[in-house]
């Protein structure tokens, strides 16, 4: 008989978390570890994720620290090869440059492209090879509500986004035979980092946070439940999936309540 009380047990599992030293990277690393993995915490700032790697240590759980930039192809085949026993890769990082698309610079462009969409090819492709000769293994990257509804001054990005998802789907597909799994979590607006300059701005923080059904910006930590469900055997027949977790964000229509 199927024991249920171990779906979201991830003792003896190895994952990378990659941006793990801050944000959504930094619950997801967290969450993972609390449910029993061993956590590679991986971060271009070593510092940050050493920080994280001893927060999980403190606490009982099983991590380490390594220095990871997702821009330089061959140093993410060398970190990922290293990893031949690798159960779980979360791609976290991103950057943002706001501006319209008539405004937007080639440089600027090839910025955010370069990022957020080669650098989690890299990854998920390196890690995709490895997880493949296994015969099992769960990629989840981190998409956005951007890859379907969009704003003005958010092109690229969304772009990126949207890329990102349908490289998931592509790769799910292919993997698929193998046994793999590979997903996409899609977050609404969540307090990190990257969305600090609209928290500093309270117009702009507030009329946020009035656009989800909650009423409310998300923390990091409310992002870990769908990182442990899809890395999890909660989540073994779930492949090539976008999981919103926008606090009904794209389920409400329009900024205005009517009457009623």
């Amino acid at each position: 008989m199927f024991d249920y009380k171990k779906l979201f047990d991830l003792s003896g599992r190895k994952a990378l978390v990659v941006g793990a030293g801050s944000g959504i990277g930094e619950a997801s690393a967290l969450g993972l570890a609390a449910h029993g993995a061993h956590v590679l915490c991986g971060d271009l700032n070593l510092e940050t994720a050493q920080r994280v790697a001893d927060s999980i240590r403190s606490t009982g759980g099983s991590a380490e620290a390594l220095t990871i930039d997702i821009r330089d192809s061959a140093g993410v085949v060398k970190a990922i090869d290293t990893l031949p026993d690798l159960d779980v890769l979360v791609s976290t990082p991103a950057i943002n440059v706001r501006k319209p698309l008539l405004d937007m610079s080639d440089e600027e462009f090839d910025r955010v492209i370069s990022l957020n969409l080669k650098g989690t090819f890299r990854l998920i492709t390196s890690a995709g090879r490895n997880m493949a000769k296994r015969g099992r293994g769960s990629i989840i990257t981190f998409a956005s509500i951007r890859a379907l509804t969009v704003e003005p001054g958010q092109g690229v990005y969304a772009a990126t986004k949207a890329g990102v998802l349908q490289m998931c789907r592509t790769l799910a597909a292919e993997l698929g035979p193998l046994g793999v799994r590979v997903n996409a979590i899609g977050p609404g607006v969540v307090d990190t980092p990257l969305t600090a300059p609209i928290a500093a701005n309270k117009e702009w923080y507030d009329a946020y946070a009035k656009k989800s059904a909650l009423g409310r910006w998300a923390k990091p930590h409310e992002m870990a439940g769908a990182v442990v469900y899809l890395a999890s055997d909660a989540g073994s027949f779930v492949t090539g999936t976008l999981t919103i977790v926008d606090g009904g964000w794209t389920a409400v229509d329009g900024r205005f309540t009517p009457p009623l």
